[in-house]
């Protein structure tokens, strides 16, 4: 009984030290030139979907709930983040070439359509960025003819 005491101490101490590593934020107070949404005529409806269900790992500014602030979780979130952005960056959209443009329209149409994005561990909690029946056929619609629209 003494060891499962002096163990939960430790576990609570090491809990409480940890709270104070900080994480990088990624938060921008600006939205730049060569962002998705300036760059293409995107209609509102596919605009807010992308912001709600996409935009939190895959831009340059994130808004973090409240559990964020706390370890280990937020170092889950920041390298989560992380990950989203190497592979996909909406705001640095128009810095990609066409070829890798296409390549990505084609990737966001297959994994929405194979229900890979948005990412269930990111739906449980935000609801709202799961895509309906209707949400989502339109956003592939719009990817897959703007991918077209590419030369």
């Amino acid at each position: 009984m003494k060891t499962v005491k002096i163990i939960a101490w430790i576990a609570l101490i090491v809990f409480v030290i940890i709270q104070f590593i900080p994480t990088d934020k990624n938060e921008s107070d600006t939205t730049p030139k060569t962002d998705f949404m300036m760059v293409n005529k995107v209609p509102s409806k596919i605009e807010s979907q992308l912001k709600v269900s996409c935009y939190d790992c895959h831009s340059n500014n994130t808004a973090y709930p409240w559990y964020s602030k706390i370890q280990p979780i937020a170092w889950f979130l920041e390298e989560h983040i992380k990950d989203g952005k190497a592979e996909l960056n909406f705001n640095e959209w128009n810095e990609y070439s066409h070829r890798r443009k296409k390549s990505k329209l084609r990737s966001i149409v297959k994994q929405i359509e194979s229900g890979e994005m948005p990412m269930e561990s990111y739906t449980l909690i935000h609801r709202d960025a799961i895509l309906s029946k209707d949400k989502n056929d339109a956003v592939i619609e719009f990817m897959a003819k703007l991918k077209d629209s590419l030369k």
